[in-house]
């Protein structure tokens, strides 16, 4: 056995099943019976893509460690959900696996070309992976005795499979991980890509190609790459965060199997915490968590953004400099809660070929910074939004790196907004907070009640008080609950803020609220500049009404 054909060994699904009365461990196993209804049909070739850290490999893993010869009686399924299906037996351990880990691959393959002594014909990443697969196969008990009487010595991959098919009337199951390695770290070597390309369509487009495999399963960030409009490997049924019925639920965590986690006796987090920071992936009705974060988040018994140390940070920064049609200030309204509309049907599935605004929006969904929802009507169309809190950290914290940002409107504005407030100058916030009601992020809301008019001004403080101010929601104080709050990081440097919101009443009232209510009281002595808004929204005039205040 090896680490290519029927791999035998510990992988990360593997581990996790080891571990699953010990660790977080979300039985997915259901999959694999979706699978194996496939194998052998006339659609078993699959692309089921989606973003980093999603459980690709595991799936993958999991996929391997049920079909492989290799793991032939080490008892991984007991009792997982897979082992309840008529199925099970039938296809447990029963075949050829060719798992090839692309990351890998690379791996190895830097190594080789710093050796002195090259394998003939082996130049380049795709030479060596075919070399590889075929090492493996002449290695093996079963397989070399007829590959040496065919002789196969100087042929490619495919008319390897095929000798191996045709004479022992085998068929293999072939898993590609990371499939898209190439498009994503050789992106500029246009050769390389469509000599690998050339490579899968001889497998499983050529001749008698496809006939070597029951089944074919290729993961990874990107869809198949498209050449003209055609997908490179059209014979493959594709899923991803585009469109991934009618596997949504495979794609990350549900929200059952969250609830489930959280009542572990370990979990100091409740649903609603990663709710808010974890889930917003809405995939054709099924809201998905990123799994990654959700039992990072778990693990530590803190919810944040573990996205912050991602490499596909770099790749954000790059889409959102091109500007295209004003990206820019499309991915400010995005942060601040907006929806933008894009079309994703001429989008060429890699990170070169990105001609306007429908690609990057396109390439971010792939990519897992935006989620996308469908528009009722409208195949080609999609709206995409920024998914969940996680996320938001993530792209506030590329865009404040940029040396842009502090020119940008919105920031501007919302600077503007604190200052006034700030400055006890109710008129000028009451102007700003309008134009905030004016803008993308909160137009469209249903304007109609106290909750639409606190995240009107959430949206319009959002960036002037990043990094300087923590906001609180209904906080307990005084005799009741104080709408919103903005407390200072460091105590000393800001005075602290406390908002009260009205609907067709009066700014007026709102501060006599907190006051007669003594929402303040918990604050007294802690912080020497407390600062009083009310803040009232008449239906009548459509107007924003302003009172601001220094207790004294």
């Amino acid at each position: 056995m090896g680490s290519i054909l029927n791999p035998d060994k510990d992988n990360s699904f593997i581990r996790l099943v080891k571990f699953k009365n010990s660790e977080i461990f979300v039985d997915k196993t259901d999959f694999i019976e979706k699978m194996s209804a496939k194998l052998n049909a006339a659609k078993r070739l699959f692309a089921i893509t989606r973003p980093r850290r999603f459980g690709k490999t595991v799936t993958a893993h999991m996929l391997s460690a049920y079909y492989s010869k290799g793991y032939e009686g080490q008892k991984i399924f007991d009792d997982l959900k897979i082992s309840k299906k008529d199925s099970y037996e039938e296809h447990l351990n029963k075949y050829d696996v060719l798992y090839i880990d692309m990351n890998t691959i690379d791996g190895l393959f830097d190594g080789y070309t710093n050796k002195k002594q090259k394998v003939e014909g082996v130049n380049d990443l795709v030479d060596y992976l075919e070399y590889s697969i075929i090492k493996e196969l002449k290695s093996s008990d079963v397989f070399s005795a007829c590959l040496e009487k065919h002789q196969i010595e100087n042929t490619g991959l495919l008319e390897t499979l095929l000798s191996i098919t045709q004479d022992l009337n085998t068929k293999f199951i072939f898993i590609m991980d990371e499939w898209d390695l190439v498009y994503r770290e050789y992106r500029n070597d246009e050769v390389l890509q469509k000599k690998f390309i050339k490579l899968l369509k001889n497998l499983f487009k050529a001749d008698g190609g496809q006939d070597c495999f029951a089944l074919a399963y290729l993961t990874g960030i990107l869809p198949i790459k498209k050449y003209n409009s055609q997908s490179a490997l059209n014979g493959f049924d594709e899923y991803n965060m585009l469109d991934p019925e009618p596997f949504e639920k495979y794609f990350g965590f549900t929200e059952d199997e969250v609830a489930d986690i959280v009542k572990r006796p370990t979990s100091t987090l409740s649903l609603l915490e990663l709710k808010e920071w974890y889930e917003g992936y809405k995939l054709n009705g099924i809201d998905i968590y990123n799994p990654n974060s959700v039992v990072s988040a778990i693990n530590d018994g803190k919810c944040k953004s573990y996205w912050s140390k991602t490499s596909s940070n770099e790749e954000v920064v790059r889409l959102i400099n091109m500007d295209f049609d004003g990206i820019k200030k499309d991915i400010m309204n995005l942060i601040e809660g907006a929806r933008v509309q894009f079309d994703f049907t001429n989008f060429q599935n890699d990170m070169v070929t990105i001609k306007d605004k429908n690609d990057v929006f396109s390439l971010l969904v792939c990519l897992g910074y935006l989620g996308c929802s469908d528009i009722d009507g409208d195949e080609e169309l999609k709206l995409a939004y920024v998914p969940n809190k996680e996320i938001k950290r993530a792209l506030i914290g590329i865009i404040k790196q940029q040396e842009w940002y502090e020119r940008m409107e919105t920031i501007r504005r919302s600077e503007n907004l604190l200052k006034a407030i700030l400055e006890l100058d109710a008129s000028t916030a009451a102007t700003l907070i309008q134009d905030v009601h004016n803008s993308p992020a909160v137009a469209l809301l249903d304007y109609n009640d106290e909750e639409s008019l606190t995240y009107c001004v959430m949206t319009g403080l959002l960036w002037s008080t990043l990094g300087k101010y923590i906001s609180h929601r209904e906080e307990q104080a005084g005799k009741g609950r104080a709408d919103l709050v903005y407390e200072p990081t460091i105590k000393g440097t800001s005075p602290l803020i406390l908002i009260e919101f009205k609907y067709d009443d009066s700014a007026e009232e709102a501060i006599k609220q907190i006051k007669e209510q003594e929402y303040f009281k918990r604050y007294v002595g802690q912080y020497r500049n407390i600062i009083l808004v009310g803040i009232n929204y008449s239906t009548k005039t459509k107007d924003h009404q302003c009172l601001i205040e220094k207790l004294v």
